[in-house]
């Protein structure tokens, strides 16, 4: 795993590129009350080497992540798109929505749902409703995972996703755009999601 560590400095904004993954670490965490989000979407994921990599959840601008409760690991930040955050000296008690909350709850819930095929069309379903947006025909995502994240997210094998993803495709729910960094769902596939969003 390799990322690099927020800086101490205080810095007005940090910039990530796509793919970029830094290290939120709680021993320097104390002076930070909370980061916000100022563009783009991020992963936000446990470093511990027994979770290997856990998500825990998605963030986008607006969202705020509250440092003052991290594992004694930390949380990763993996830019999905390019990402920008500052650090944020609001008072955190005053913060009632954490959205790193809501979305382990979110992503606990499809990880209950009895089959492959059914937490896979609901994680895409929450991921469009969250972070993506209807364009035309179809419901654009603005980054991609790989087949062993959905796995990850979905409760199964790299094998097992990408076994349904191809059927996906197949069924013209599900499309790819070569040299874009986008999925596309259809709309059906979205609205008939086994989870509400």
């Amino acid at each position: 795993m390799s990322f690099r560590y927020l800086p101490d400095d205080p810095i007005s904004s940090i910039r990530m590129p796509t793919g970029q993954t830094i290290l939120l670490d709680p021993a320097s965490s104390n002076r930070i009350s909370c980061l916000e989000v100022l563009e783009g979407v991020a992963r936000v994921y446990c470093p511990c080497q027994e979770t290997e990599g856990m998500t825990l959840a998605f963030l986008q601008a607006g969202d705020l992540l509250r440092t003052d409760r991290l594992c004694s690991e930390g949380v990763c930040l993996e830019a999905l798109t390019t990402f920008s955050f500052k650090r944020n000296s609001e008072n955190t008690d005053e913060i009632g929505f954490d959205a790193v909350n809501e979305w382990t709850l979110q992503l606990l819930r499809i990880r209950h749902l009895g089959s492959a095929e059914q937490r896979l069309q609901a994680l895409l379903a929450l991921l469009v409703n969250r972070l993506g947006r209807r364009c035309g025909n179809w419901c654009d995502l603005p980054f991609r995972l790989t087949h062993e994240r959905i796995g990850e997210l979905i409760g199964s094998t790299r094998v097992t996703s990408t076994r349904l993803i191809s059927r996906l495709r197949s069924a013209e729910l599900l499309n790819i755009p070569s040299g874009e960094q986008i999925l596309r769902l259809a709309p059906k596939l979205v609205e008939n999601s086994p989870l509400a969003a």
